[in-house]
């Protein structure tokens, strides 16, 4: 509950986002790994501790000027107390794996307005010394916070989402089944790109190996030891995922016509399949099921002893779907995914894009996005630099 209660609190959310290693424990706002002086001239590392005043959930103004300190009774620069703050020294125990030393007394006119100027305040006081004999000795350690809701889909905090402000926008991805069908490269990185957001499930299918010609067009670095043991791409995948967020289920067995019920529960589907043929029975099931989906597919070609070639980003929709047919967007028959190029060329840098071109189109369908046009066909140019848009709804 200590970081739900944090997240819940703009001075508290402030101090974890600015890299302060921020708890609660017993009714006490405690802050470690704050730098200090000791009576030596050496720089040392305590805890600043204080009261926490709540109604409810919700901070109040804090209704006590005097802060605590576990470690070495803090000096300046030189090994002299600082005398400015000093009250009494009298070891105590808070709870069971914290105790303090010392306590503090400093009083602004008005008073600390919240906790996060209580406590920078006293940092500034305390580490302001330290800096000036380590100009590295810093409170801002932005340790890793690990994440104490059992309901949390990542195992540690989205502090990106939350220094930017947009945890509100990123929760309306939250929920969602999301199927990435193929995970070669364009797939992986829809893979690394949707593993970054709240989504409730990510479900992954493809029966091939991970060999080492896909090293060279996924995110990360294989190791040779596990390109030796030949893991199937979506198991490959999953522990690598794994290690940020949970709900990762690895399918090492391709969607077909004969397994495509696999695809009912699914709020959103990724397509990253080249074999157009394979596609038909998984977009037939999509449409009966109304699930929304994306097709991706890039066509490169050597030309001149230089790569052209095409991005492709297909939407299918509730509002918008025949286009898919009418207009051909996505080939159904016969092998690559654009069989006017007769090799199926991939290079990470254009499966990447691929990929975040597909995210940012889901993104707007929930609204993460702002999304003027409704476009449901994107081709991007490699040469040209160009992206055109079609079939808005």
């Amino acid at each position: 509950m200590s970081q739900q209660l944090i997240s819940r609190n703009p001075d508290l959310k402030e101090l974890r986002d600015e890299g302060y290693e921020i708890a609660i424990k017993s009714g006490h706002l405690v802050i470690s790994n704050v730098p200090y002086v000791n009576s030596q001239k050496q720089v040392k590392r305590g805890t600043l501790v204080s009261q926490l005043d709540l109604a409810g959930d919700m901070t109040t103004k804090p209704g006590t000027h005097v802060a605590m300190f576990a470690g070495e009774r803090p000096c300046d620069k030189e090994g002299r107390i600082l005398t400015k703050i000093k009250n009494q020294s009298t070891r105590q125990q808070i709870c069971d794996d914290l105790y303090i030393d010392h306590s503090f007394s400093s009083k602004p006119k008005e008073g600390y307005r919240d906790y996060h100027h209580k406590m920078t305040t006293y940092i500034a006081i305390i580490s302001g010394h330290a800096e000036a004999i380590d100009p590295n000795a810093t409170a801002r350690t932005f340790c890793v916070i690990a994440l104490d809701d059992p309901d949390s889909v990542f195992n540690y905090i989205d502090t990106a989402s939350s220094r930017a402000e947009i945890t509100a926008v990123s929760k309306k991805l939250d929920g969602a089944n999301v199927a990435i069908i193929g995970a070669g490269g364009t797939g992986a990185y829809i893979l690394d790109l949707v593993a970054k957001t709240p989504v409730k499930e990510i479900h992954l299918f493809d029966g091939d190996d991970f060999l080492q010609h896909n090293a060279f067009r996924s995110p990360g670095a294989a190791s040779i030891d596990e390109l030796k043991r030949k893991p199937k791409k979506v198991d490959y995948l999953r522990d690598m995922y794994s290690a940020m967020r949970k709900n990762i289920f690895a399918n090492s067995f391709h969607i077909d016509k004969s397994n495509v019920e696999h695809l009912q529960g699914m709020d959103f589907v990724f397509l990253c399949i080249d074999v157009g043929e394979a596609k038909r029975p998984i977009i037939e099931k999509l449409e009966e099921l109304g699930i929304p989906f994306i097709d991706v597919g890039m066509g490169v070609e050597v030309v001149d002893e230089q790569l052209l070639g095409l991005l492709r980003v297909t939407t299918s929709t509730a509002d918008k779907r025949n286009h898919v047919r009418d207009k051909k967007r996505i080939n159904l028959s016969g092998g690559y995914d654009d069989n006017v190029y007769s090799k199926n060329i991939q290079i990470a840098d254009l499966n990447a894009l691929n990929a975040a071109l597909a995210v940012i189109k889901w993104k707007k369908l929930f609204g993460f996005y702002a999304d003027l046009e409704k476009e449901h066909y994107s081709i991007y140019s490699i040469d040209g630099n160009v992206i055109m848009n079609e079939d808005k709804s």
